[in-house]
């Protein structure tokens, strides 16, 4: 299979775990989304399209800033779970489509696209090219992202468990310190359609109930990609690992991430 038949069918697979995909997914810190509004210029009532939602992870703190939010979706499971997140937000709308296929119901212009941990899953072609096509110069494209870290003082779990995935077949390498990771910049390919403005990170971290660690990583779509067999032996010696260790809580750190663009006037530039 291309890369491409890869990204595709591999997109798809979130909605196979919605649940738990709901559950445990890291949300990035307020700053994150208090910034988006400051450095972005956005305010209250501003009309927002948001790519792949999944389950309302980044609309809710954007809904809960006074932002209309169009979250598009393609899974039907995660559009539905995000529908229900969003019900108290009178302006807040979930739209089940990929957002290749995404077409606006009104004519009412957007002050901003934006991307949580989504925009590698979109076509190449359209990546940078559709969110342009949505907004009037000046508009501000949102690309959020969410790494795993893991700082040298970490629980031994974390410098221990790249043994289950080599052990599985799987990509071992150890994760960086939440210092090595920096801030993301918009690549060659958006230059075409953007001008960056902000790109700034934000460390943060998340306790886990085992259970909720197990089902984060089966919503993983690096781990589905190990095929039904490797994946179920790579989470069973996952559950050894934290059973071995009491079963208690285990801290995960990330580094989120928010890089903001402007749409240029000129797109022939």
């Amino acid at each position: 299979m291309d890369d491409d038949g890869q990204r595709r069918r591999l997109r798809t697979g979130f909605d196979e775990t919605a649940e738990a995909y709901e559950r445990s997914r890291p949300v990035c810190p307020p700053q994150l989304f208090d910034d988006l509004m400051d450095a972005g210029s956005l305010s209250p009532g501003d009309r927002v399209v948001e790519i792949g939602c999944g389950t309302g992870q980044a609309s809710v703190p954007m809904a809960q800033r006074g932002l209309a939010v169009t979250a598009v979706e393609l899974g039907a499971d995660l559009a539905a779970l995000a529908r229900r997140r969003l019900a108290p937000f009178s302006s807040a709308a979930v739209v089940t489509s990929a957002f290749e296929d995404f077409e606006p119901a009104e004519a009412a212009p957007f002050a901003a696209v934006a991307a949580f941990n989504c925009l590698h899953w979109i076509d190449p072609h359209l990546r940078y090219a559709k969110p342009a096509a949505l907004l009037p110069p000046g508009g501000l494209l949102a690309v959020g992202t969410c790494h795993w870290a893991r700082p040298a003082d970490a629980d031994s779990f974390w410098f221990e468990v790249p043994d289950d995935y080599r052990a599985v077949g799987g990509e071992g390498g150890q994760m960086l310190t939440p210092e090595a990771i920096g801030p993301w910049h918009l690549p060659p390919e958006a230059e075409e359609h953007f001008y960056e403005v902000v790109a700034a990170r934000y460390p943060f971290a998340r306790t886990y109930r085992p259970e909720d660690y197990l089902a984060n990583l089966a919503s993983q779509s690096g781990i589905r990609s190990l095929g039904a067999d490797r994946s179920a032996e790579l989470l069973e010696r996952v559950h050894h690992r934290l059973q071995a260790r009491g079963g208690h809580p285990i801290t995960a750190t990330f580094v989120g991430q928010l890089t903001l663009g402007r749409r240029k006037a000129d797109l022939r530039r």
